[in-house]
């Protein structure tokens, strides 16, 4: 084996096989040992790489070269597929379910190939938006659209979080509102129509490998509980506690959404049905043997149409009834309005349900297992009884009417103080403003005392006259000098004596 030393810590240069290439043996920027392959079998050019390996090094250990920023522009050369795959373990860790995994998977990489990306330093926001606006020209939901936009962002925020991007290039892209272009609504199934798909369901053959009473016991399940379709079907007989004053069934936090413990009370009535239902069954036996995922919405809707054909034929001995009910939505599993009754709608009808009979919007929360109450009042909001009419009725409790209350013109007739309309009208009511001092000494003292001892009625001035300045018994008229302020006169248009004094 070759092999040469470079002295003065210029590094180290070998082969490992006489025709390979020249291996540089070398310390990085953090004093640790590093091998990399100079890809040339040339020692002169060789030496040079090696030297120049040595110097970067030198330079992230002076700093004058960002080693961090250099990783993360490293990281970013990297393909789109190789990030894939530390994301998948991402999302496996984080306990997400394999179907999720893939479908997440499958979008980030219909967006990449859409506009050609290989490594992840392309992605772009304008080419993302581009994808968006091919997704509705080909008359996607917005829900379809939000869900890729959704994974595509999921990417690249881990990116940027990871420090193999410097930066989330989608941050400024902005995800369509759903509630604007639903294309699935559904609706809940109604008391009697629930009768009907019941009696008619208990009497019919087996199909999707469930007899009548077992497919009537998941579909009472599904409503009481509110459980979707998979969590249905990870239900064991050990996760069913039906033998207590308040039975339940428990399903597990890797079959929920949410991924937390799922525990639904259910009416013992129901629990006496499950229990003959697992009987024989292992502890670690499914409850019910639910037909493959995307046929479940099939059974349920064959049942509806054999109960809607039992419903119209009732009718027969009334030909008007009879006519009537073929053009109405009973049963139907997609009405006029377009809103569906599928398996899925069964969880709907338990919050509908638990509306109508009255619960609290906390309850009807904690059942459905919603994160936020607001998504439940968004949902069900509309069904919960009399919440506007009781709030408004309470109302006069709160804000008791006030009495009202007399207004006297002048406030000289009654001791008691009044509540004023204007702050004007304070001092009118309580008797001030009435009364003026005189600054200086009257001229005929003896007429002023006089005229103190006894005031003078005067009529009530008529609206529109003019009022005249009064002249004392001297004859001359009482008028303020530069230093007085002038006297207060009080006029009213009602008929009332009004009276002045002056001290």
């Amino acid at each position: 084996m070759a092999k040469k030393q470079r002295a003065h810590g210029q590094g180290t240069l070998f082969k490992r096989s006489d025709d390979g290439p020249w291996i540089a043996q070398f310390f990085n920027h953090k004093g640790k040992r590093k091998e990399r392959s100079t890809r040339t079998t040339d020692k002169r050019a060789a030496e040079r790489i090696v030297a120049k390996f040595v110097t970067d090094e030198a330079m992230r250990r002076t700093g004058t070269v960002d080693a961090q920023l250099e990783a993360i522009t490293d990281q970013s050369k990297r393909t789109i597929d190789s990030h894939l795959a530390d994301y998948r373990a991402k999302l496996s860790a984080s306990g997400r379910t394999v179907k999720h995994i893939k479908t997440q998977e499958n979008y980030i990489r219909a967006v990449a190939e859409d506009n050609g990306w290989s490594i992840v330093s392309e992605i772009n926001a304008d080419g993302v938006n581009r994808y968006a606006g091919k997704l509705k020209d080909q008359r996607a939901s917005a829900q379809t659209i939000r869900n890729q936009l959704t994974a595509i962002k999921g990417f690249c925020r881990w990116l940027a979080r990871n420090h193999k991007l410097v930066r989330d290039p989608l941050m400024s892209i902005s995800m369509p509102n759903p509630k604007a272009d639903r294309r699935r609504e559904r609706r809940m199934l109604l008391p009697q129509e629930w009768d009907w798909l019941k009696s008619i369901t208990e009497a019919s053959e087996p199909h999707h490998g469930l007899s009548g009473p077992e497919r009537v016991l998941l579909y009472a399940t599904a409503v009481q509980t509110g459980l979707r379709s998979s969590e249905l079907r990870s239900l064991t007989r050990g996760r069913l506690s039906l033998d207590g004053e308040k039975p339940y069934i428990i399903c597990k936090a890797h079959s929920t959404k949410n991924r937390k413990d799922a525990r639904q009370y259910i009416q013992p009535e129901l629990a006496v049905a499950l229990r003959e239902q697992v009987a024989t069954k292992s502890p670690q036996a499914p409850v019910f043997s639910m037909p493959p995922e995307y046929e479940v919405a099939d059974m349920l809707r064959e049942d509806l149409a054999a109960a809607r054909v039992a419903w119209c034929d009732a009718a027969k001995i009334d030909p008007d009834e009879y006519d009537r009910r073929p053009k109405t939505d009973f049963l139907v599993a997609v009405n006029d309005e377009g809103e569906r009754l599928d398996f899925h709608a069964l969880r709907h009808t338990c919050g509908a349900w638990l509306a109508m009979a009255g619960a609290h919007p906390k309850a009807v929360q904690a059942v459905m297992r919603h994160s936020t109450i607001t998504l439940t009042m968004d949902t069900y909001g509309h069904l919960f009884p009399g919440q506007e009419a009781d709030t408004v009725a309470r109302l006069p409790t709160m804000l008791p009417e006030p009495k009202p209350q007399p207004l006297r013109a002048t406030g000289t007739t009654d001791t008691s103080p009044v509540v004023a309309a204007h702050p004007q009208q304070y001092p009118q009511q309580l008797g001030l403003g009435t009364e003026r001092r005189s600054s200086g000494p009257c001229v005929n003292s003896a007429a002023c005392d006089a005229e103190t001892a006894a005031p003078k009625s005067l009529r009530t001035a008529e609206l529109g006259e003019s009022v005249r300045d009064r002249s004392d018994s001297c004859g001359k008229s009482h008028r303020p000098d530069s230093n007085r302020r002038p006297a207060v006169y009080k006029t009213a248009a009602l008929p009332t004596e009004l009276r002045w004094r002056r001290m």
